[in-house]
């Protein structure tokens, strides 16, 4: 029996050049840039090392300001890499997920908030932990406007 294995369905855009990706043209002239155009920048392609192990999360609380991740950021998590110690990292304590930088010693393993309203839990030998993926990347809206669209759109999503 042959194992069978599925992808992920994206396979990126490097194998188009910018004049090969179709573009409407109202005018029936083509603009004097288009000589000049480069392949756009594929966030996916950039961003991601291995797809079908690389998450999504929306960052939930100000635990980890202090490391310039905000309450609405998009996390980018990826479960292939390891834990290292001074990671950042996505980990379930007793079934709960958060975002902390992982720490581990010899004898102990600690996860801290990047922020000095909390304090740093140790993780014992009645604490149930799992590092979950660990934070690769961080998207952070920083232009009113947009984060306004964001928020309206958000609103409209939850009025369905």
């Amino acid at each position: 029996m042959e194992e069978e294995f599925y992808g992920a369905a994206y396979k990126g855009s490097k194998q188009f050049s910018q004049k090969e990706i179709k573009t409407a043209n109202a005018t029936g002239f083509g603009a004097a840039a288009d000589d000049y155009a480069e392949r756009g920048i594929d966030l996916n392609e950039q961003l991601i090392m291995n797809k079908p192990a690389t998450f999504f999360f929306r960052m939930k609380g100000d635990a980890m300001t202090d490391a310039g991740i905000h309450e609405g950021d998009v996390l980018i998590v990826d479960r292939s890499l390891k834990a290292d110690s001074g990671k950042i990292v996505v980990g379930s304590v007793d079934g709960e997920l958060m975002v902390r930088r992982f720490h581990k010693t010899f004898n102990k393993t600690f996860l801290t908030a990047e922020n000095k309203k909390y304090r740093a839990l140790e993780i014992g030998e009645f604490v149930r932990f799992d590092a979950w993926g660990v934070v690769t990347c961080v998207i952070h809206v920083i232009d009113p406007v947009l984060q306004s669209f964001l928020d309206n759109r958000k609103k409209d999503s939850t009025l369905r």
